[in-house]
């Protein structure tokens, strides 16, 4: 909240807040300062929870006098509605203008500062018997996150044998034999950057989670009803003292049914759906396909499917206009059947639906659909952290700046929140329910809109609250940094990266297949769906006759899938769409060739042999034993060389005794990282103590084995 705005709902001048603050010692330059929570809150109690008309009735108390009041009032600099006087507004006694229900909201947005409990931080959290090892961590540091001295660990270190002071480098291995001596453990730092929140994952404990509405999108070919569908809905469930605030519709609405909340995204169309979920926008948990019952499946309805079942989310097929006349409810189930959404009726488990969106029928079973799927979904989030969601839309408003039409998916959002949009940092200013009344917090699955942040996000694009001003903002900075010079965060998949993604775990290569005739779709789909590469698959998540599209590219693009085209070629204008979004289009002639391509990448995304190489032999020739770490074996390296970290085996006698890795090495006095062939060096292996003169220590390295296929 800025320092006018506070002075505005106090009903006084802002050099006042701006006075009083300086009397506090606290710094502030003008009135479009924000104020932090903390100082809202001493000023609250400097200056007392009063709106302009209670605080000069107050001040006339205060002054005993009524001739004193207005002299009061000049002291506070209070500027009084149309110029009157304290002394008059206590004479006429004139009601408040406010509206109870603002006055309500005042008093909320005072509570959230004044009680602002604070939620759960996105990042991880550490035990407290964990002690986190970052690479190149001194024993000073390791002191500081023991609480305790580093004189004491340079102590417990020579009685291990190891010469360390202070200020140098511990080993990870050392850092936790002494950090056993206090009853913690030691793990090595990994580095989450959360400024990447696209791909962050927050994992919350059960106990935390609470259900939450079905948040639900409608797409289907145009004219089927789709507008008509939602402005009903709209209409007839929203209670009549929100109705009003129904025109102030913010691309995404909640309605009630039996007690029970739904989210709807009113989004323009599959295109724009599958745009948003390529930006990492999985927003939907239930796509409704609105299919009408006198024009039956049209090509943007089996696009719809598509896009759909790309998304991996449930369908639930509403088939509209069953009020007309001459309508083949039967044509239009065995028509969705064959794009493989078989009605329950027929065995399948696809939800079907007749509904009338002009006069309702059908809309309240289609509503109570949602709701049982729902509970099969199990629905849930965590309101107690800091929120986490997506961007539904965005404009630029002349008087309010950029407002924000934001879905909580994780979390809650409040008044005052420092957040992060796409790359835009900002304080939440006011916050709007999907009526257009001001609330002060948003829990998982409401839609909002926001102002206070500095620019203009982009639908699809994600968002996350912070803890502090400075965090968020830094956070914009890196991923404003990150985003220089790229168009699009998201790049689809290329034929030739596919070997790449192993190392990602990707198992599998999605096809968008387009042909000149049915027959050779059908030719072409059957010969991809033969090839036979042992743990990976193919899927065609969308085979058709015709040209490729643009909207066959921004099914690819969110789908990571590559377009195989079959005697057909793009026009231009896909081309560039295409290169924009970094979509492979892969053109052919001959199935042989078509198949050939596609298999070999199959098989370099199996997972590669490896094989051991020795790279080094030991001989144990002495034992030193610690009482700390136990036996520190005294060797010579006979033949390579022997690495930190590296496996080894432990032979005696010809036998293999035990399998580990080189745990520390060290060289006279110092530690090192390898030791050469002909010289002399003290080792440990980890979890080993039971070594024994005359033992040889074979180091290896496990190193990839280039495949050799035979076609």
């Amino acid at each position: 909240m800025s320092i006018k705005d506070y002075a505005l709902e106090l009903g006084v001048s802002s050099e006042v807040i701006l006075k009083k603050l300086k009397e506090l010692g606290h710094k502030y330059n003008n009135e479009n300062d924000y104020l932090d929570d903390e100082d809202i809150i001493i000023l609250d109690n400097e200056l007392g929870d009063l709106s302009n008309n209670n605080l000069t009735e107050e001040l006339a108390d205060k002054f005993e006098m009524e001739d004193r009041a207005e002299e009061a009032a000049l002291a506070y600099n209070i500027k009084l509605d149309n110029q009157v006087k304290v002394k008059e507004k206590i004479k006429k006694k004139e009601s408040s203008n406010k509206n109870q229900s603002q006055e309500d909201l005042n008093k909320k947005k005072k509570n959230i500062y004044k009680n602002k409990t604070k939620l759960q931080s996105n990042k991880e959290e550490t035990a407290s018997n964990v002690v986190i090892y970052k690479e190149g961590m001194s024993v000073s540091d390791l002191a500081d996150e023991l609480g305790i001295s580093a004189s004491e660990i340079v102590k417990k270190l020579i009685g291990m044998g190891l010469m360390i002071s202070s200020s140098q480098a511990i080993s990870f291995d050392d850092a936790s034999v002494v950090v056993l001596e206090y009853n913690k453990e030691l793990v090595k730092e990994e580095t989450t950057d959360i400024s990447n929140f696209e791909e962050y994952v927050v994992t919350d404990k059960e106990e935390d989670l609470e259900p939450r509405p079905a948040v639900v999108t409608i797409m289907g070919h145009v004219d089927h009803g789709k507008t008509t569908l939602l402005d009903y809905i709209r209409n007839s469930h929203v209670a009549s003292s929100e109705a009003g605030g129904i025109t102030q519709a913010i691309g995404a609405y909640q309605v009630e049914k039996d007690g029970k909340k739904i989210t709807f995204i009113d989004t323009p169309g599959h295109a724009a759906f599958t745009e948003m979920r390529a930006r990492g926008a999985a927003v939907t948990d239930i796509v409704i396909i609105i299919v009408a019952a006198d024009d039956g499946v049209m090509p943007q309805t089996k696009e719809a499917v598509d896009h759909a079942k790309a998304a991996g989310v449930p369908i639930i097929v509403a088939v509209n206009k069953i009020d007309k006349p001459n309508i083949n409810i039967e044509k239009i189930m065995s028509e969705m059947s064959e794009l493989g959404l078989t009605p329950e009726s027929w065995g399948g488990d696809t939800i079907f639906v007749n509904i009338s969106a002009h006069t309702g029928q059908g809309v309240d079973e289609l509503l109570d659909n949602i709701n049982l799927l729902s509970e099969v979904l199990d629905l849930k989030a965590n309101p107690h952290r800091y929120a986490m969601g997506s961007v539904i839309e965005a404009r630029l408003d002349k008087s309010k700046g950029p407002v924000v039409t934001l879905l909580i998916q994780n979390g809650t959002l409040r008044l005052g929140d420092p957040i992060v949009v796409g790359s835009f940092s900002g304080k939440v200013r006011t916050l709007r329910d999907d009526t257009g009344n001001e609330i002060v917090s948003a829990e998982p699955s409401k839609p909002v809109e926001v102002t206070g942040i500095e620019d203009v996000p982009v639908a699809g694009d994600k968002f996350m609250a912070f803890e502090s001003e400075k965090e968020a903002k830094s956070v914009a900075m890196k991923r404003k940094e990150a985003e220089r010079g790229k168009k699009f965060a998201h790049k689809a998949l290329s034929l030739d990266e596919i070997f790449e993604q192993i190392k990602e775990g990707r198992k599998e290569i999605n096809i968008v297949l387009k042909t000149d005739v049915k027959g050779s779709e059908e030719a072409v789909k059957n010969a991809l769906l033969k090839i036979n590469v042992e743990g990976v698959k193919i899927n065609v998540i969308r085979s058709g006759v015709g040209t490729i599209t643009e909207s066959d590219v921004v099914l690819a693009n969110a789908s990571n899938a590559i377009i195989v085209g079959f005697n057909v070629s793009p026009s231009s204008a896909t081309k560039d769409t295409a290169k924009s979004y970094g979509v492979d289009i892969r053109l052919y002639n001959i199935i042989y060739k078509l198949v050939e391509e596609i298999e070999s990448a199959m098989k370099g995304m199996l997972d590669p042999e490896y094989e051991e190489v020795v790279i080094g032999e030991a001989e144990v020739r002495q034992l030193f034993h610690f009482s700390k770490v136990g036996n520190i074996a005294g060797c010579h390296v006979t033949s390579g060389i022997v690495k930190v970290g590296c496996p080894c085996r432990v032979i005696r006698d010809g036998i293999v005794v035990t399998t580990s890795k080189v745990s520390t090495l060290q060289r006279e006095k110092d530690q090192a990282r390898e030791v050469k062939s002909g010289y002399d060096c003290g080792m440990t292996i980890e979890s080993f103590p039971d070594i024994k003169e005359k033992d040889i220590i074979e180091v290896f390295e496990v190193r990839e084995v280039k495949r050799v296929w035979v076609v």
